[in-house]
């Protein structure tokens, strides 16, 4: 099918015909040149794009959001067909150039178009790298690289288990992450001994590591691969090592790096080194008619990757195509940031240091935050951030424009509110920021065109900055910045500019909307759901199944159909997976108590199925590491004790101090109001994981100040606190209530649960959801209306009753135990 869009210019006031430039590449990188020449000479060419994919101009850094559910492809367009008519542009989609004719100066595609040029820009892009392994052409080993890569990637997540990632780089951890959403297990195996060494430094990626690990993410180091192993049916089974170990496999995606595309040049002719060898203006060094920019392009010997020095290309190229010839490109300090949801990751210049170098260090491992400026002739080389990168662009100006930072030395680790004139006295971060400095990295936006805009175009709204200036419209980790730069520059009211979020890219109708039709409607399914409320992608996506399937069974306790494909992998699994495919089996101790008996059984265990690790965790509970997954009903039910919502969106533990029974200091009997609380609240499923505790005195032993529900025991009675969170940005908890009985603490306790459960967005902690909601609301649904407090903790108590024990299903009953298998092998 010709996908040929001829668009006709306007009308011609010269006497002389335009030059013709045609474009081979419809990316990033091309286009941002063309933008670049239309803003300067928008009459000089009559312009022609082939493109090899089917697909207007789009945001390939954004392959990973699409794969991961949280954008659709309609999200990351950046130019549609309606822009290149709308610009008189002949666009050519789904015509890979196969010929360069440069003395009759035309290209040629497979069916024979053809098209003349006077000027030519090659933006071809790179191709991925593919191991020169046995077995990489079998069926199920793919590259990740554009949208029909990502297509085939979810085709195979809906259908198959197991996925290998083979690449430990930006590319291959946010290819990881997608696939993760997806609800794959997945392994990423990567040859380096850290992840992404020509980003970060081993402390900085071994925090990584642990974040990504957290999330379910098991990784292989130090692995090389030596084949790709078929299965009976002729598809990708395993993957096998040098070192002679085996993975299982459906899916291996290859991210080992990518490779200039440079085979139209060299048919042509041109020099290609490592890429296609260009000059200071972009022109290739063989033919000064043809320039090339982008991954395709080698510059003094690099060929960049990244989106900021190609849209430095972008603006050189594009002057000398509109004959101004006073640029010249030197090259680029490039940065990167990493775009997995909840993870902080900045790295710049040179921040591994050496000879001649010093390094100012910070290290928080149990904050989760890592820093590390490397500095030369005390200027500013290089950087990396872990966890709090706030000041990264502040930090890339500083090293891009080779700054002194003598004076500022002192305070330079504790960031630029903390430096000098740029950013004392309150002047908030945007003021502080120089017109160069770079707000979006995703689009290549600065802050001086966001400034532009907004005066020149009188811009009041977040959506009025995106839309016309594409800042934060990506990642959206640029967000806050943006709003910042408004607020300063216009006084713009932009807190009403965002509407409410949706679920996800699959729907416009937000978490609140979907709660109340499942109500209205009482759908009891996620397919009722979806066909009642025209989901766009009619099997929905990662992101929007786990919570329908919780407000499903939230809202309809025991008539809704709970869907074991629609939880995360350690909820289908009802054990806690780990980095080496093992398992974690924790028994539910009540309130953190337990008996001779009891911990005899667990020695027991461990010693029969040689369970390598026994760990006390941070809820008082003891964790038993390394199970074989074939071994989790028989340690189960040789356990005897329940375990399965130790890893889930659910109540995880109550945590308690010894109190009044044993302790001198204790005012009341924390123990047993832990062991009451955690039996009561038992089997709870919630938006995210709940957990409580209980402090016999106001010593607060049980650490009830970072919990969702901490209760502490005075002498007259008991003080309830909600919403505190002991994560890496550590929320203190509020205090809600004091009462005077347990019969009340329970009551109180669970109506604040269950208001939490009703209203909460999937995935939200209780200190999300009281941010969002405000600590007055919920006291006036849990303390001042007795008879709605009742009728919340009533609704609670019947959703448990009706709620079963997945350990007791599968390990005394036998029930389910097909799917169990199915999910964990």
């Amino acid at each position: 099918m010709d996908m040929s869009t001829p668009m006709g210019a306007g009308p011609n006031m010269n006497p002389e015909p335009k030059m013709k430039l045609v474009m081979v590449g419809n990316g990033m990188a091309g286009v941002r040149t063309l933008e670049e020449l239309l803003k300067l000479a928008p009459d000089l060419y009559d312009i022609t794009v082939f493109g090899a994919e089917p697909h207007p101009n789009y945001n390939r850094i954004l392959l990973s959001p699409v794969l991961a559910g949280e954008q659709t492809v309609d999200d990351i367009i950046l130019n549609p067909v309606d822009w290149y008519a709308e610009h008189g542009i002949v666009l050519h989609m789904g015509k890979p150039v196969t010929k360069v004719d440069r003395q009759a100066r035309f290209v040629e595609t497979e069916d024979g178009t053809r098209a003349d040029y006077d000027r030519l820009l090659l933006a071809t892009g790179s191709t991925p790298f593919m191991l020169p392994v046995p077995g990489r052409d079998l069926p199920g080993v793919i590259g990740f690289r554009d949208i029909a890569d990502v297509d085939t990637i979810i085709r195979a997540a809906s259908a198959y288990q197991h996925a290998v990632v083979i690449g430990g780089g930006l590319l291959g951890l946010e290819a990881a992450n997608g696939l993760m959403k997806r609800g794959m297990a997945v392994s990423v195996v990567h040859i380096g001994p850290w992840l992404m060494e020509r980003q970060l430094d081993e402390p900085a990626a071994r925090l990584l590591q642990k974040s990504l690990e957290e999330k379910g993410m098991r990784f292989l180091l130090q692995k090389q691969t030596s084949e790709l192993v078929a299965g009976a049916d002729g598809r990708v089974a395993a993957v096998r090592f040098k070192d002679g170990d085996e993975i299982p496999a459906d899916l291996v995606v290859m991210a080992a790096g990518i490779r200039p595309n440079t085979a139209l040049a060299e048919s042509a002719g041109l020099h290609c080194n490592r890429g296609i060898v260009v000059t200071d203006t972009l022109q290739t060094v063989t033919d000064p008619r043809i320039y090339s920019i982008g991954e395709c392009a080698a510059h003094r010997g690099i060929a960049y990757g990244l989106v900021a020095p190609l849209f430095e290309q972008a603006k050189v190229c594009a002057n000398h195509l509109a004959h101004y010839g006073i640029g010249r490109y030197e090259g680029s300090v490039t940065s990167t940031k990493l775009k997995v949801t909840g993870i902080d990751l900045f790295s710049a210049g040179d921040f591994m240091g050496g000879e001649g170098t010093e390094s100012i260090l910070y290290s928080d491992p149990i904050g989760g935050v890592y820093k590390k400026l490397v500095l030369k002739d005390n200027r500013l080389v290089g950087g990396v951030m872990y966890g709090d990168t706030v000041d990264g662009a502040w930090y890339f100006s500083l090293l891009r424009d080779g700054k002194d930072v003598t004076e500022l030395r002192d305070h330079l680790m504790f960031g630029q509110d903390h430096c000098g004139n740029l950013g004392h006295q309150g002047i908030n971060k945007a003021a502080a920021m120089t017109d160069d400095m770079e707000v979006c990295g995703c689009n290549g936006v600065c802050k001086g065109d966001i400034v532009k805009a907004i005066r020149e175009k009188g811009l009041f709204t977040l959506e009025d900055v995106r839309k016309h200036t594409k800042a934060s419209s990506s990642c959206g980790s640029c967000t806050g910045l943006v709003e910042q730069i408004l607020a300063f520059t216009a006084g713009g009211d932009y807190s009403a500019a965002p509407k409410k979020k949706s679920v996800c890219g699959c729907t416009d109708h937000t978490h609140e909307a979907v709660r109340a039709a499942i109500r209205e409607h009482k759908y009891l399914s996620i397919p009722q759901v979806m066909q009642g409320m025209d989901w766009r992608t009619p099997d929905g996506c990662a992101s929007c199944r786990p919570a329908l399937n919780y407000y499903l069974i939230s809202t309809w306790p025991g008539e809704a159909e709970d869907d074991p494909q629609s939880r995360f992998i350690n909820e289908r699994a009802h054990a806690n997976i780990q980095k080496d495919g093992s398992y974690s089996v924790i028994p539910r101790m009540w309130g953190g108590q337990t008996t001779p008996a009891e911990l005899k059984r667990i020695a027991e265990v461990a010693e029969k199925y040689a369970i390598p690790t026994v760990k006390v965790t941070g809820g008082q509970r003891i964790d038993l590491l390394g199970v074989k997954k074939e071994d989790l009903p028989r340690v189960w039910a040789d356990l005897d004790m329940p375990s399965g919502h130790a890893y889930g969106k659910a109540l995880r533990t109550v945590k308690t101090c010894v109190g009044s029974e044993w302790c001198r200091f204790g005012t009341q009997d924390s123990t047993q109001m832990g062991i009451d609380l955690e039996k009561v609240f038992f089997k709870m499923w919630a938006p995210h994981k709940v957990k409580l505790a209980v402090s016999g005195c106001p010593r607060n032993c049980a650490e009830v100040a970072i919990k969702d529900v901490g209760v502490i025991g005075v002498d007259s009675g008991w003080e309830i606190y909600i919403g505190g969170n002991g994560g890496i940005k550590t929320e203190v908890a509020q205090f809600l209530v004091k009462v005077k009985t347990p019969g009340e603490v329970i009551e109180y306790s669970g109506a604040f649960l269950q208001l939490y459960r009703e209203e909460a967005h999937y995935l939200d902690r209780t200190v999300h959801y009281l941010e969002r909601v405000g600590l007055d609301y919920v006291k006036k649904k849990v303390l001042d209306d007795a008879e709605g407090r009742r009728a919340l903790y009533d609704r609670l108590i019947f959703a448990l009753s009706v709620e079963k024990d997945p350990w007791v299903e599968r390990a005394k009953e036998g029930k389910l135990k097909h799917e169990f298998e199915t999910v964990a092998a």
